[in-house]
């Protein structure tokens, strides 16, 4: 059969990202933190890279852009705005070995407990069946035990502190926790019985059908949910990660803004140090157009590459901070009324990104990227970014969600806890306030704070 040679011309239209803008959107992305540690990696990685003395620096203030003047203004005095989340010393994990230990387990038992131990999650319930875990224990172990084995240690853990630790779900959590109260106290004993004989009616707040059942009067119902509300549903969450880290988590923040009557100032919150090219890695082009030997252009082209990798990254980081301060610079003009009038959410004016691209001039998603994952710290607290971004309840209105959400939780909090409103009355309660919204923006905004439907919030 003869082959057919067919030539045919096509054309597609793609878009490339030149190297530099890859660079400048990777860099972009981070917070600070990461950003620093870039910076220092490539210090180390790339010998045509030095870091400016602060005594050179200070004495070239003026060719200094203000973004970095002003990130880097701070005295040892000033006060920090960092909200630390500490960890815990000891792990939930850690202290159920002390514990265990200090009960006298032998060898075998302890060894049975480490593996139960360790399918127990941070909030303290057992996440694994017994059964598979002495399956596990056979192979990954070889322990060759049974289910009365394993589940006498798993019950010595259940035994331990926090109470309601090792347990299998929510119900079992809370009767854990009820079996150490005392057995003459009628309120724990009621407590006792919701929750082994009626827990579903409970979870779903049908208090009238739960008094009828058990027989109490409102007053007894009344004291035995108390008592059940005072339990810890989560018992591990107190204790520590669990991840065997000692390390503090942090928020760090990208920004500071401060405010001086009506002045408002900007600053990047880093600690990045200003970058320069290194003597030796500067080429004299007159010296290049000199013949060389095989090993001299060798060594000119790896001066020549090295020299423009720290080139291109002085310039990329110069334009991620550069537009850092410029978007940030237009949120605070944004939401000025926010930053000069507390901390209030509900100051916070509809603001989308097409309004800061409005104001800088830069893309959508350049201003995303800018965005995500960045946080400000302010005298009053630390805010992320995007708490800014909020869209408009209604096109024609200039009522931003945040203003809506700061009035639903206050109408809820307000409410009659024994007879919570509706989403209707909710409703009805915002047009009384000059809200126009629809019902189904209520439960909608309700369920972004969190808020269970009015059935669920009722109390005794």
């Amino acid at each position: 059969m003869a082959e057919i040679l067919k030539q045919t011309l096509e054309q597609k239209l793609q878009q490339r990202l030149a190297p530099l803008q890859v660079q400048f959107v990777r860099m972009l992305e981070m917070n600070g933190p990461e950003i620093e540690e870039e910076v220092r990696r490539e210090v180390d990685d790339n010998p045509a890279l030095e870091e400016v003395d602060a005594d050179t620096a200070s004495g070239r203030y003026d060719d200094i852009p203000h973004y970095r003047l002003r990130a880097n203004n701070s005295s040892a005095d000033d006060p920090a705005y960092e909200p630390v989340i500490a960890a815990s010393g000891e792990t939930l994990q850690e202290m159920l070995a002390r514990q265990l230990a200090e009960q006298g387990l032998d060898a075998r038992q302890m060894r049975i407990a480490e593996y139960i131990i360790g399918n127990i999650d941070n909030n303290g319930y057992l996440t694994r069946d017994i059964n598979l875990i002495v399956n596990d224990l056979a192979i990954n172990a070889a322990i060759d035990t049974d289910r009365s084995e394993v589940r006498a240690v798993a019950d010595a853990i259940r035994a331990c502190d926090p109470p309601g630790v090792g347990a299998i779900d929510l119900r079992d959590c809370l009767l854990l926790q009820l079996k150490r109260l005392p057995a003459a106290d009628a309120a724990a004993r009621h407590a006792t019985e919701i929750i082994a004989d009626y827990f579903d009616l409970f979870s779903k707040k049908h208090y009238d059908r739960l008094r009828a059942a058990m027989n109490l009067n409102a007053g007894e119902l009344r004291e035995a949910v108390d008592v059940i509300t005072s339990l810890n549903p989560k018992p591990g969450s107190a204790v520590g990660s669990g991840n065997g880290s000692d390390t503090v988590q942090s928020i760090t923040p990208d920004f500071t803004v401060e405010v001086d009557a009506d002045q408002i100032s900007v600053a990047l919150a880093n600690s990045i140090p200003e970058l320069r090219i290194e003597q030796s890695f500067r080429l004299d082009e007159e010296d290049s157009a000199i013949p060389q030997s095989r090993h001299a252009r060798e060594a000119e082209a790896f001066i020549r590459r090295k020299s423009e990798d720290a080139s291109n990254f002085i310039k990329v980081l110069k334009m991620r901070q550069e537009t850092l301060f410029r978007v940030m610079s237009a949120i605070v003009r944004l939401q000025r009324d926010f930053f000069t009038g507390g901390d209030d959410e509900s100051l916070i004016r509809p603001m989308i990104l097409k309004d800061v691209a409005a104001l800088t001039g830069l893309d959508l998603s350049v201003i995303s990227r800018a965005t995500t994952g960045k946080w400000v710290a302010t005298a009053r607290g630390v805010y992320p970014l995007k708490m800014f971004f909020n869209e408009r309840v209604r096109d024609d209105s200039d009522t931003s969600a945040h203003e809506v959400l700061s009035a639903i939780r206050s109408i809820i909090e307000d409410e009659d806890k024994r007879h919570p409103l509706s989403d209707e009355a909710i409703t009805s309660r915002l047009s009384q306030q000059g809200y126009d919204i629809a019902r189904r923006t209520v439960a909608k905004y309700r369920e972004r704070l969190g808020l269970p439907v009015a059935r669920l919030r009722r109390e005794m």
